[in-house]
């Protein structure tokens, strides 16, 4: 679905990937509907449209609440007068512990925000994308959603939940107007792991360069991603490091684990 004149839908939409997604589609000729939970947040992503901002409007919405989902698509269409699209963008990662010191509070936030915020607002736009001529659905899985990193067991849980939920609901639309994208981002520069209220140890920036990883830029993220929505892709992997370690966990999925445990075991603590 080529997104210009489309009227898009995207949480997560105040800050890094999220935000670049909300300004790539405008610089597309999209008109934006962006979500999140910080005003603040929003209003920079305002800013940053600069002369595009008449097709953009922010929506406060706590995704895991079920009657304020439930009350965005008729605020979208009231400003838009038509939905076409949602990428269902927003996530949080959990504390770098083991499964035996994560709280269950946190457990239950991770899977909330992650897992049930998707799941919520694709049930409350789908009725009226499958109105549309045309229309698409994307979420935004993780490398962590097909790859085990220890560390974000219950994060990977959460994204594994995502991917299987996007396949599952691609099959089912199948004979419908709505096509449907899951998207696997490796290593992108966002600052997820303050906006998730986490705190990494010193040894990650060491640990980071020891792997050689170079974080994908947001913007160019952004990019693949609206890309692969362009072309009705079913799989769109963001980084050369998301796209690597698939074809290696398809190949020797023990190995892969391994390999990633080796690599994340220094921020892990004792």
């Amino acid at each position: 679905m080529k997104v210009q004149n489309k009227v898009i839908v995207i949480t997560g939409g105040g800050n890094g990937m999220g935000r670049e997604v909300v300004l790539n589609l405008l610089s597309k000729g999209a008109s934006v509907a962006a979500v999140d939970i910080s005003e603040s947040s929003l209003q920079e992503t305002v800013e940053l449209a600069g002369n595009k901002k008449d097709k953009l409007s922010t929506h406060v919405v706590n995704i895991t609440d079920t009657e304020a989902v439930d009350a965005l698509p008729e605020q979208v269409i009231s400003r838009h007068g038509i939905v076409d699209g949602l990428i269902n963008n927003a996530g949080i990662i959990q504390p770098f512990v083991r499964i035996r010191d994560l709280e269950y509070a946190a457990i239950e936030r991770v899977m909330n925000v992650n897992f049930y915020g998707t799941l919520y607002m694709t049930k409350a736009f789908l009725p009226h994308l499958l109105k549309r001529p045309e229309a698409h659905i994307a979420n935004v899985s993780s490398m962590g959603g097909f790859l085990p990193v220890p560390g974000q067991t219950i994060y990977g849980a959460s994204k594994a939940a995502v991917k299987l939920f996007t396949e599952g609901l691609r099959s089912e639309l199948l004979d419908t107007n709505v096509r449907v994208t899951v998207v696997f981002p490796g290593a992108v520069g966002t600052n997820i792991a303050a906006n998730s209220g986490v705190g990494i140890n010193q040894s990650a920036e060491t640990n980071a360069q020891r792997m050689s990883i170079k974080p994908l830029a947001p913007s160019k993220a952004a990019e693949i991603i609206v890309d692969g929505i362009e072309r009705d892709r079913y799989r769109v992997f963001v980084g050369s490091d998301a796209a690597f370690m698939d074809l290696i966990y398809r190949l020797s999925p023990e190995r892969a684990a391994n390999y990633i445990f080796k690599q994340m075991k220094s921020l892990l603590p004792e």
